[in-house]
């Protein structure tokens, strides 16, 4: 038997791993549950472990899997979904860390805000869940610097993955060159041959450029943070 909290605990997590690719973290894991702390996540979490419902996996960030869901739930048709262990094969410049996660390269950092020098070096590599990668397509990943992104929940620090290519729909969350030498992540807007990348924070404006001013380099697919 699983008590509420543990029940809404549960649900929870599964419910953001079925959104996102990727468990919540421990504070939102807290504000959900309305917790005055993350000690209480922790006994809930420990709980959850000990009576086979999740697994916590040593050093990854966010490193809890769903293993089962309450009978009640399952024979009403919830079923879990976990990010799988079958084979795919790697995005071209990724590297195999583990059945359930692929290690993209980090090609430096993007700016959420005034744009910054191109990057096209690999600084780093980062382990990312197969779930945000489309099979077949190449994937890259950029540490975010800046603010300009926050209410679109991108903030300083924070890992995007990006999905390699040139085309992109009104709405998507891109990385554009602007002038063949400086890179920006923006929400993409295209109308009467022109190219609107909108922040997500009121602070900054919209910067918009004739459409053989901005190359598209990519869109958003993924976001990985740590804490």
């Amino acid at each position: 038997m699983l008590t509420r909290k543990q029940r809404d605990l549960l649900e929870f997590i599964h419910a953001r791993v079925q959104r996102d690719g990727v468990p919540p973290s421990f504070d939102e894991m807290k504000d959900a549950l309305d917790l005055r702390s993350k000690s209480g996540i922790h006994r809930l979490i420990t709980a959850l472990e000990e009576r086979g419902f999740i697994r916590r996996l040593a050093h990854r960030a966010r490193a809890v899997e769903i293993l089962k869901m309450p009978e009640a739930m399952e024979k009403s048709g919830f079923a879990p979904r976990v990010i799988k262990g079958d084979r795919v094969d790697p995005p071209r410049g990724a590297m195999p860390v583990t059945a359930a996660a692929m290690e993209l390269p980090v090609m430096g950092r993007i700016a959420a805000g005034t744009p910054i020098e191109a990057i096209s070096e690999v600084a780093s590599h980062v382990a990312v869940p197969q779930q945000m990668l489309r099979t077949g397509r190449n994937h890259y990943a950029l540490e975010v610097k800046g603010d300009s992104m926050i209410e679109a929940g991108i903030n300083d620090g924070d890992i995007v993955v990006i999905e390699d290519g040139a085309v992109a729909q009104n709405g998507d969350i891109v990385v554009a060159l602007v002038e063949g030498h400086e890179a920006t992540l923006k929400r993409l807007r295209r109308k009467a041959g022109m190219i609107a990348l909108e922040a997500a924070n009121p602070a900054y404006e919209t910067r918009v450029f004739r459409e053989d001013q901005v190359s598209v380099q990519g869109k958003l697919v993924g976001l990985i943070r740590s804490y």
